[in-house]
């Protein structure tokens, strides 16, 4: 009986000093918001597609835009098809990005074909 009275004791205000401990990392002053990174990033990404003309060269497409969000690449009638999405809205309050919340980019044979809604991208198919 003493025993555990004493290690109450002794743990007791070792667990109430613990409790409130709180750890802040710096990073070289990068804010690690977590809210308003999307709305930055989507307007960003926004502000970048404004000035995308078509016929655009993939590899001017990803040097200007950065990594995107999702892609994808397929093979039809030899041709060698590129979607890009980029993030450019938020639908949904869970944190996540879907395609439905991004614009897509087709590239065909690396050249930009259209944009659009990411949520209503059609592949295209074989003639």
């Amino acid at each position: 009986m003493k025993k555990s009275l004493l290690a109450l004791l002794v743990a007791a205000p070792l667990t109430l000093t613990l409790s409130g401990c709180v750890i802040s990392v710096n990073d070289d002053g990068v804010e690690h918001s977590f809210g308003s990174s999307h709305e930055d990033r989507s307007y960003k990404n926004r502000k970048k597609l404004e000035s995308v003309q078509l016929s655009s060269s993939f590899a001017d497409i990803q040097e200007k835009l950065g990594v995107s969000d999702f892609s994808e690449a397929y093979t039809v009638d030899d041709k060698t098809v590129r979607v890009l999405y980029y993030r450019t809205q938020r639908k949904h309050k869970d944190g996540l990005t879907t395609k439905d919340e991004c614009t897509f980019l087709e590239f065909v044979n690396g050249e930009l074909v259209q944009t659009g809604n990411g949520g209503d991208y059609k592949k295209i198919t074989a003639n």
